[in-house]
């Protein structure tokens, strides 16, 4: 019987991949993982060839091969492997708590990360009105998490995939200048909660240290005290 080797194809400073990577550790799960070719300017040259060939119109980490399983997209890969390895669960039990969970990952990606992708480009002018909104927009959103943790200690209750998701954005976010203040104390407590979890720590602190290499920005609040 052939034994089956999970791949994840990611890159040393993508986020996607990261929330991958994080999951499947946080499962216990055996895989082989392969860090594609990174330039300077921010691209994946030249592109891995199972990229091309399983993500050919985007051409972008993450890629999951799992014998004859080719995925691509984060979130499309954590759901095979949460139906493949469903312990640990990484979604809450209950239909309507898996919903808000889903939900939340989401929004971390599509609503809260795109005014982090929007100051990438404005880190000559972050005083412009451009950046102060995309900033702004953060905190909303800090806010609102922040309500979400009164009553719990994670976003969705137990400890899933919308915390793997929303922390990772948090930290691009706190190193393109849109950080967290003392204005949400549950949600800094939470995020201290995050990077103590082994799976986190051995997936972010490589990250912090290709990007200490690069010369670029580390997250402030994992710089060492």
């Amino acid at each position: 019987m052939t034994t089956t080797i999970t791949k994840i194809l990611s890159g040393p400073l993508s986020m996607f991949g990261a929330k991958v990577q994080i999951a499947a550790l946080e499962k216990g799960i055996h895989f082989e993982l392969t860090m594609v070719p990174f330039t300077k300017d921010d691209a994946y040259e030249p592109k891995h060839p199972d990229v091309l060939r399983i993500n050919p119109v985007k051409q972008q980490v993450p890629v999951l091969i799992d014998g004859d399983v080719e995925l691509f997209d984060s979130t499309q890969i954590f759901e095979y492997l949460e139906d493949r390895y469903p312990t640990p669960a990484l979604w809450p039990q209950g239909v309507a708590e898996r919903a808000r969970a889903r939900q939340l990952e989401q929004k971390s990606d599509e609503v809260f990360f795109p005014n982090v992708i929007r100051l990438f480009g404005l880190q000559h002018d972050m005083q412009s009105a451009a950046a102060v909104a995309a900033c702004a927009a953060c905190a909303r959103y800090y806010d609102e998490m922040e309500g979400l943790l009164a009553t719990r200690e994670y976003l969705a209750g137990a400890y899933s995939f919308a915390d793997i998701a929303f922390y990772m954005a948090c930290i691009f976010a706190d190193r393109k200048g849109a950080r967290m203040t003392q204005a949400t104390p549950r949600l800094l407590a939470w995020r201290s909660r995050m990077g103590e979890r082994p799976a986190v720590q051995t997936v972010v602190e490589p990250m912090m240290r290709f990007l200490a290499s690069e010369g670029r920005d580390v997250a402030s609040f994992l710089m060492p005290r």
